[in-house]
């Protein structure tokens, strides 16, 4: 079968725990991209991710949504620990478990337009996967998992070891403002996003927070306001929203811009609950109808 768009990544057992309490999810890029793809148009979707048996549940909630799901054998799940303050920007990460990584051999041939790599930890696609998928289609990554290195259980900021040999492989490259300083040095986004396209990557999507985003492709910038939000409940998975959003309508033949508009609205949904996105096609695009942007914020 032919997809659109295949996204490759672990499913994790996140454990959370605050103050007040103590909870066990799913989660990771894989999760939130596949439940955002479920509201959208799925039919040339498949998702690609490796965890151990115990944590199957997830992938039989993702199918029970309609959509197909490879899974490759791994002795462990991905399980992170993440401890809060009582100020919640105050988090301390550990790595408790760590999953197999992918390998051309268990990926195999999957005919895609679009792979999207959902890394988690720097060593889940070795350069020899990202090539061999890049000679099948258009390669999209998510930089945080290879800025990530792991000593002992505790998780290091880094910066990508074999960027610069990688990047050419790398059709659409998606940064937050952390994650571009890692990786260029710098915190200002263009200059950030001329590098990373001189390095190689042709569309570099950098994302703002309630600052918007930034996507950069063939010299020019666009500017993707972020729509106003009531209130933020939970921004976890809201990078993993856009970049479903942002490819979804990539995939459909859209502008950047459109593409752009429509990853930011499916964000503006996605923070106003906690989990996954659950919206629908027509809810994305009612936000995007709906919102008149001041003079001020047009570019």
């Amino acid at each position: 079968m032919s997809y659109n768009i295949c996204c490759l990544g672990h499913i994790t057992l996140d454990k959370i725990v605050t103050p007040h309490h103590t909870v066990y999810m799913p989660g990771g890029t894989a999760f939130y991209f596949a439940h955002a793809m479920a509201n959208l148009n799925h039919s040339h979707f498949l998702l690609v991710t490796a965890l151990a048996e115990s944590e199957m549940k997830a992938v039989d909630d993702i199918r029970a949504c309609g959509l197909e799901v490879k899974v490759l054998p791994s002795r462990k799940s991905v399980y992170f620990e993440n401890i809060y303050g009582e100020n919640s920007n105050n988090r301390t990460q550990r790595v408790l478990d760590r999953a197999d990584p992918f390998t051309i051999d268990g990926i195999g041939h999957i005919d895609s337009r679009i792979f999207h790599l959902g890394t988690l930890l720097a060593d889940d696609f070795s350069p020899e996967v990202i090539r061999h998928l890049a000679s099948q289609g258009r390669v999209s990554v998510d930089a945080q998992g290879f800025l990530r290195k792991v000593e002992g259980e505790q998780v290091l900021a880094t910066d990508w070891t074999d960027k610069l040999e990688m990047l050419p492989y790398i059709d659409i490259l998606k940064a937050n403002e952390h994650e571009m300083l890692s990786l260029t040095g710098s915190s200002d986004p263009y200059e950030a996003a001329r590098s990373l396209a001189k390095w190689g990557v042709h569309e570099v999507v950098l994302t703002l927070g309630d600052q918007g985003s930034v996507i950069y492709a063939d010299g020019h910038f666009h500017e993707i306001p972020a729509y106003p939000v009531d209130k933020v409940i939970d921004a976890t998975g809201c990078g993993d929203t856009y970049m479903a959003g942002y490819l979804y309508k990539r995939g459909e033949g859209a502008g950047i811009d459109e593409a752009g508009a429509f990853a930011a609205a499916m964000c503006t949904l996605k923070l106003k609950h906690s989990g996954p996105f659950d919206g629908t096609e027509a809810d994305v695009l009612q936000i995007i109808e709906n919102d008149q942007i001041p003079s001020d914020r047009q570019q």
